[in-house]
């Protein structure tokens, strides 16, 4: 009998090798187990193009409304991917749109195995990022002068009062970008640092460049201060957790230096790239999880990584892949967890664990895709995606 659901997950599908893997996971490991209850949007390219981007918004609402979702990876076009899909225009992230949508902030933290050891050898334990999920380059507006003059900032307040700094006086061609935050989003980011670091036990290291974008990032660092001392200063004390602030640069040492075990916060843009390189580092971009949180309790899970192009151009001539679907599987047994969580549905809870338990199985095997047996220091066996997916699918049915 399969495993009821009271209330539905917001479902985002998405684009090439990760919408076929979304497909291949739904149908060997989730169906055949729950009766599962979405909500469906495509933010397929195609899709998103044809309404506008409409559906993305959409997809961003319906999570308000229902709480939860779960969410594929998605092509951010380039030029050369306005040519190949023939788009309308050139369409901003669809994670930029849906994290300013949901005011949110992303927490990213690796699947670690023993058979793969990370490539910064005293790292031990592991590194959860914690990502700005709003403004800076991801909502910033940018444009190509060909022409000397003067680039300025202005502001107009409502009150009528005007604020105005020269950005640059250029002496030929060039290109400008602007970009912003705000205040109440910068307050639900630190909140959210602070909360998820008390839950889980774990010390708060927060990074940016102040010294150099001294009012921009400087605003960072003064609203995170203030909300400490204001609100978690005696919990943090009490629980022997630190917070503390540096620069980035001064970070990234740090990081390589520690053995792990903390949260790392992030302005949007770092946080992108460090993940990644957090990711890599303990394994493979497959082996990251992400979990988008709001400040009013919203959830949505995905994979931290791209959507494999390379093998989907491959899978398109019918040869076989060897793509990692793990930070896939983890986004949809977190989501089911989670609405089972929300829904008092121990049952979906225990599916959701029984499913990653089943993975982990699966990779401590030794049954492995491509990326991670150059990596692993055991005797591994390499399958292609479908015959990962269906070991999984094995020992999955001998938990159940």
């Amino acid at each position: 009998m399969k495993i009821k659901m009271t209330t539905p997950l917001v479902e985002m599908d998405g684009d090439e090798m990760t919408r076929i893997i979304w497909k291949e996971i739904k149908e060997q490991l989730i169906l055949p187990f729950v009766d599962l209850k979405t909500e469906y949007y495509d933010l397929g390219l195609v899709k998103r193009d044809a309404t506008n981007d409409q559906i993305t918004i959409d997809s961003a609402n319906a999570t308000k409304k229902y709480g939860v979702a779960v969410k594929c990876a998605t092509i951010t076009p380039n030029k050369q991917r306005m040519s190949e899909y023939n788009l309308k225009q050139m369409w901003k992230s669809p994670n930029g749109t849906i994290r300013s949508i949901l005011d949110g902030t992303v927490f990213r933290a690796p699947i670690l195995i023993d058979s793969i050891k990370p490539a910064v050898r005293n790292w031990k334990k592991p590194i959860t990022i914690a990502r700005h999920a709003y403004g800076d380059v991801y909502k910033s507006v940018d444009l190509k002068t060909e022409e000397p003059g003067v680039a300025e900032l202005v502001f107009t307040g409502e009150s009528g009062r005007v604020q105005k700094v020269t950005v640059q006086k250029m002496n030929g061609a060039g290109v400008l970008q602007g970009a912003h935050n705000l205040d109440s989003s910068i307050k639900s980011f630190a909140h959210a640092c602070f909360k998820f670091a008390l839950d889980s036990n774990q010390d708060l290291w927060f990074s940016t460049k102040d010294t150099i974008a001294k009012v921009y990032d400087g605003n960072f660092k003064q609203i995170f201060e203030d909300i400490y001392n204001e609100y978690y200063k005696a919990e943090f004390e009490k629980k022997g957790l630190t917070y503390f602030y540096t620069l980035i640069d001064d970070a990234v040492a740090r990081v390589i230096r520690s053995e792990g075990g903390y949260i790392w916060a992030c302005k949007n843009y770092d946080g992108d790239v460090m993940s990644d390189m957090v990711s890599t580092a303990f394994g493979s971009l497959a082996m990251m999880t992400s979990v988008l949180v709001s400040p009013d309790g919203k959830y949505e899970y995905e994979a931290a990584h791209g959507t494999v192009t390379k093998h989907y151009y491959r899978w398109q001539k019918g040869e076989k892949t060897s793509t990692n679907p793990m930070a896939t599987i983890f986004a949809w047994s977190g989501a089911l967890k989670k609405r089972g969580e929300l829904d008092g549905l121990c049952d979906l809870v225990s599916f959701g664990d029984k499913l990653e338990q089943a993975s982990l199985q699966t990779l401590n095997d030794g049954i492995m895709t491509k990326d991670l047996t150059a990596l692993a220091d055991c005797k591994t066996t390499e399958v292609t995606t479908e015959e990962f997916i269906a070991e999984i699918r094995k020992r999955l049915e001998k938990l159940m």
